[in-house]
Parts: C-alpha cells; structure tokens; sequence
C-alpha cells in the first residue's frame, strides 16, 4: 500500500491522461518507462535502523503499488490490489464487527450477495435487501445500518441509484458507504467525490479489459481504513500476483480508448434494439427514456459500456440467441475487448431477474458486426433455428 495517494502533479491531469502518467517509475534517464514485473514473494532482511519489507504480503511489490498509485490517482484515494474482486469485497465486509446490519441492493453482483447470505446465515452479520433506486426506501432501511453497499449500474438491470444523495445520507449516519464501481469504472464516475468512503472494483473486467486475469481493487480517502484494509489482507491472505497487477496495469493505460469506442458502440446497439421486434425491452441508462437517464447523466461520465435486454421469446429464446452469435461469445464476465453476452436467470441467486434478459458487454469489434450478428441470432431465435 502506498499512502501517499494521488501525487500532485496527477490531480492536474484529466482522467484519461493520468490512466497514461499515473504508476510509473521515476523519469530518470536510461531507466525504463514502465515499472518492472517483480515475481518476488521473499526481500533480503533490513536492520532495525533500516527496516524494509520482507515479505510480499506484509506490504506488496513495486509492481503492485504501481497499479495501486495508478488507481488510487484516477479514483482520487488511496488503493489496495487483491487477488480477485471477491477478496476485496470480502476484505471490505471484515471491517463490520459481528451482529453488524448491512443494506445491499435487490440487483447486485450476486457473488457479494452470497457472501452475505453465507454470513448471515452463520450470524456474522444481518442483511436488510432493497430497491436502492428507491432513494427514500433505501435511507427508511439505511437508518440505523452499519454499511450501506451501493452498485450503481447494477448487474445485470442496469440500475442508477441517487449515489451523491446516498453516499451523503449514509456518512451522515455513521454507516460506511461502498460502491461498486465496476460498471461506470473510474473513468465514468468518482464516488469518493460523492461521499463514499469506500469504492470497490472488479479489476478482472474492464481495468484489465483482456479477459487474462483476476483481480480485485477497494479504494479508500480515509487513512485509518487503509491501514485497516491492509491488515485485512495480510491477515486473510488475498494477496494480488504479480503478473496479474503487471496486466491490470497495462490494461489500464488503454481504458480510456478502450470505454470511448466500446460506449459509443452500446450506445448504438441500444438504440437498435429497442426498434427489434423481437426485444422486448431493453436497458440502458443512455436511451433518453430508461428510467435512470436524467440521473445517470447528472452523475456519470459518460453510459458505459454495459447494456441488458429481453427478448421476447422468453428465456428458450435468448439461450438460443446465446447458442447461435458467432462474433459475440457466450460467458459470464465482461469488461473485456470481446464482447460477451449471458442470460443472467440461469445463474443461482438471479431469482429477480426476467428469464429472458440477456447481459451484454460491449467491446470493442466494429459495431456493425456486432449488430449484424445480434440481428440474424435474434430473428434465428424467434424462427426456432
């Protein structure tokens, strides 16, 4: 962990720029732009009078704090690399003392709601489930709660919860607020800037954006809760690899290109979709009539690069979509240059979503072939082939 954040000549930049310049080693002549891969989990001892880290997972690498210094800059905090989005959030529910009161949204990343259901289920902390686009509801439930978990889009309906009221009200109660921001990644929105004293990103999607790594990123501006999610990963062992954070962080110097192309295609393939006979809905915050364009506009950057739809045919129907795209693959990540498409109601603990709601990332293939393979798997399915 590097607790000097975001150094200041970053914070001058623009986003994209400090994607670029953020992370990187000294600009010393002769030696190299990029921070070195050290595949190293064991230092040489230090003295008492010089003390240094001996072991990787006491406090990290260079290679490590590189993508930690990077993030950090872009998210405007202080960030911690684990080894898969899962340790991070895992990390983050170890702050909550036992018998602790967690509200979480109704559409959220599942595996977090596993974890809470298995906690609960074992009296480590109890659980309060609501429509977290329900601003009122969300603070009658969020009142006298511990941690408020925000994801905002969520996954897999694509939606926006009220984050720079949200983060305010759950500070101004005392509770700690997370955001997942997976989805609107750095470059989309800032909920440290909202209020949140804890963001928390999936780095195996669109950060890496190769589909060639796990890996999992919580960011604070609050030093007392760095030094407490530090502990909580030497303790827990969900220490980052090394290769992994060399990846992630050559992934993100190219994020900025990366969303701009794969966001304007999405942008297109909603618009499209909502005209295909066969689609009965589709859900995008960029479409000037999803329920959550004016607040999406007001606090993201930008629409993202994730959309869901339903087809109409019913859950038959969009797994025979699914079966028969050639250019889109069928999988259960995102995030990366390909896109990838799922039926999300497949999936255990996905009992709120409709059966025929297909999740799509977009990537970033010309998007006319994106649409020419969605249009013939879409009128395929609906004729049965």
């Amino acid at each position: 962990m590097n607790d000097s954040g975001p150094g200041a000549e970053d914070t001058k930049y623009r986003p994209d720029t400090v994607a670029v310049t953020a992370g990187r080693p000294p600009a010393t002549a002769g030696q190299p732009m990029n921070v070195p891969l050290t595949p190293a989990s064991n230092f040489r001892a230090g003295t008492a009078e010089a003390p240094v880290i001996e072991y990787s997972r006491d406090g990290g690498t260079a290679t490590w704090h590189a993508l930690e210094d990077a993030v950090g800059a872009l998210e405007g905090g202080t960030a911690l690399a684990f080894g898969s989005g899962m340790g991070a959030a895992a990390a983050l529910l170890d702050l909550l003392p036992t018998g602790a009161h967690v509200v979480v949204p109704t559409d959220s990343y599942a595996g977090v709601r596993a974890l809470l259901a298995d906690g609960a289920a074992h009296g480590r902390w109890k659980v309060t489930i609501v429509d977290i686009t329900d601003t009122a509801a969300t603070k009658q439930a969020a009142w006298a709660a511990d941690m408020l978990w925000l994801e905002s889009p969520s996954n897999p309906m694509m939606e926006v919860a009220d984050l720079p009221e949200l983060c305010q009200f759950g500070r101004s109660t005392g509770a700690l607020v997370v955001v997942d921001n997976t989805f609107a990644t750095p470059l989309g929105q800032r909920p440290l800037d909202f209020g949140a004293q804890l963001v928390l990103h999936s780095a195996t999607k669109f950060i890496g954006g190769h589909s060639d790594l796990l890996l999992g990123i919580a960011v604070t501006n609050d030093f007392e809760l760095a030094g407490r999610l530090a502990t909580r990963r030497k303790l827990g062992g969900a220490a980052p690899g090394a290769l992994e954070c060399f990846l992630a962080l050559r992934g993100l110097r190219t994020l900025a290109v990366r969303l701009a192309r794969s966001q304007e295609s999405a942008g297109i393939l909603a618009r499209r979709l909502q005209e295909h006979e066969e689609v009965s809905r589709v859900r995008y915050p960029g479409l000037v009539d999803d329920p959550w364009h004016d607040r999406a506009a007001a606090q993201m950057n930008g629409f993202g690069a994730m959309l869901s739809f339903e087809v109409a045919g019913g859950a038959e129907a969009a797994d025979l979509v699914c079966a028969t795209l050639r250019v889109l693959v069928s999988a259960t990540s995102l995030g990366g240059v390909e896109s990838t498409i799922e039926r999300r109601a497949k999936l255990a603990g996905q009992e709120h979503v409709p059966p025929g709601l297909l999740r799509l990332s977009v990537g970033i293939e010309h998007v006319e072939d994106l649409w020419t393979d969605l249009d013939r798997a879409l009128t395929g399915a609906a004729s049965g082939y």
